[in-house]
C-alpha cells in the first residue's frame, strides 16, 4: 500500500466533461500532450479537487463545490492569483498553471496547478510510517515553523498588498462568521449565540499591520517528502488566504489541534494527529510560535475560541449543503455532531480562558 496521497473514482454527481477539460488544458498549457484522464481526491470538504493526468504529467484541478456557496468563498480567480504571487517567495505553494472563467467548460470557474506528489497525513497514521514521539515532536514543530515563515513574507514585495485589509480584521471575522453561522444553522444544532456574544465582547487590540495568513494551516494541508517524511515539500488549499492578524491564523490551527487529554467528543472528530505521543500541546505550540516570531501571545483565549467557533461554522456550512440536498456526499451527515462538540468546547474556554 502506498503512503502517497491517491486519487480515486470521481464521486457521482461531481464528474467533469473530459473532452471539454482536455481541450482547455491543451489550449492553455504549453507542451501538454498525451491522453488525458481525470480522477478525484476523495478527502476535503470544500472545493472539489481532481487529479488530471496527461501522458506522464500530473496536475491538480480545483473547482467550487456544487450547491449554495458563501458569498466570498470559492473564488478561483483569487486563489489562482494568490498562488501566482506567493509561489516565487514561498515555494511550498504549488505552481499555478492555468485559470478558466468560461462556465461552458464545467459550469464554474476553475484552475489547474502542478501536483506536489507526497504524503498527506489525515485522521489516521499510516501503518507504514508509524511515527514515534521524536517524529511527532519534529513534525508539529515544523508546522509551527512553516506558519512563522509564511507570516514573515513581505506581502507588499510579493504584490499582495491589495489582497486584504489587516486593520479591523478580527472584528470583521467575528461579525462575518457569526452571520454565516446564523444563515447556515439547521434545527439540529445549537444557536451559538453565547459564543458569538463573547467573541464580540472580548476582541483583542487591533493589528493594523498584519501578514499573509493561510486560514486553514493544518497537517492534512501539508505535503511530506516520500523519501524523507520529516521534510515538508508543499502547503495546499490557499482558498481562504488573505491579509490579516497572524494570531487569527494561529487560532484556526489551534482549533484543529486536538491533544491527548481532550474529551472523547473532540478526539472522535480530530482532523490532525496532534494527539499522538510527542506532539506539542496547544500551549507548547503557542509558546513556540511566540518564540519564533517575537510576537506577544496575549489574549490567546479569544484567539482559540474564535478558531473553535470558526471551525464549527465551516462544518455547519458543509452540513447545510447536505441537509438541503445540494450534495450526496455521506461524509457530511455526521457534521452536526462535530458542530455540537466544538460549540461545547467554546463554552469551556469562555469559563476558564485556557487552551
Amino acid at each position: 500500500m502506498s503512503v502517497i496521497d491517491q486519487a480515486a473514482k470521481t464521486r457521482q454527481g461531481e464528474e467533469l466533461d473530459l473532452a471539454r477539460v482536455e481541450d482547455f488544458l491543451k489550449d492553455n498549457i504549453p507542451g501538454l500532450s498525451g491522453k488525458v484522464s481525470i480522477s478525484q481526491f476523495p478527502s476535503g470538504y470544500s472545493n472539489l479537487t481532481y487529479l488530471v493526468s496527461a501522458g506522464e504529467r500530473q496536475m491538480v484541478l480545483r473547482r467550487p463545490p456544487h450547491g449554495t456557496k458563501a458569498k466570498s468563498a470559492h473564488d478561483m480567480s483569487r486563489e489562482f492569483r494568490i498562488l501566482s504571487a506567493l509561489h516565487p517567495v514561498f515555494p511550498y505553494c504549488p505552481r499555478p498553471l492555468a485559470y478558466c472563467d468560461d462556465d461552458s467548460v464545467m459550469g464554474a470557474s476553475f484552475y489547474v496547478m502542478e501536483r506536489i506528489e507526497g504524503i498527506i497525513l489525515r485522521k489516521q497514521m499510516p501503518s507504514e510510517l508509524n511515527f514515534g514521539p521524536k517524529q511527532m515532536e519534529h513534525l508539529t514543530k515544523r508546522l509551527v515553523e512553516l506558519m512563522a515563515e509564511l507570516h514573515a513574507v513581505d506581502y507588499e514585495a510579493a504584490g499582495l498588498g491589495s489582497f486584504g485589509k489587516p486593520s479591523g480584521y478580527a472584528r470583521r471575522q467575528v461579525e462575518g462568521w457569526s452571520k454565516r453561522y446564523r444563515n447556515a444553522r439547521t434545527p439540529d444544532v445549537p444557536d451559538g449565540e453565547a459564543v458569538m456574544a463573547w467573541l464580540a465582547d472580548n476582541l483583542p487590540p487591533d493589528n493594523a499591520v498584519g501578514t499573509i495568513i493561510h486560514n486553514d494551516f493544518k497537517l492534512d494541508n501539508v505535503v511530506l517528502d516520500p523519501a524523507d517524511p520529516m521534510r515538508v515539500i508543499g502547503v495546499l488549499d490557499w482558498e481562504m488566504a488573505t491579509l490579516g492578524d497572524p494570531l487569527m491564523d494561529l487560532a484556526c490551527t489551534l482549533a484543529y489541534w486536538v491533544q491527548a487529554d481532550d474529551g472523547p467528543e473532540l478526539l472522535a472528530n480530530a482532523a490532525m494527529l496532534t494527539y499522538l505521543p510527542g506532539s506539542l500541546t496547544r500551549a507548547q505550540a503557542v509558546e513556540y510560535y511566540g518564540r519564533k516570531t517575537g510576537r506577544v501571545m496575549d489574549h490567546i483565549g479569544f484567539y482559540y475560541n474564535y478558531g473553535l467557533f470558526r471551525l464549527a461554522v465551516i462544518a455547519q456550512q458543509i452540513y447545510y449543503r447536505f441537509y438541503h440536498g445540494q450534495t450526496r456526499d455521506q461524509r457530511f451527515a455526521r457534521m452536526p455532531k462535530a458542530v455540537r462538540a466544538l460549540l461545547a468546547k467554546t463554552g469551556r474556554v469562555m469559563e476558564n480562558a485556557s487552551l
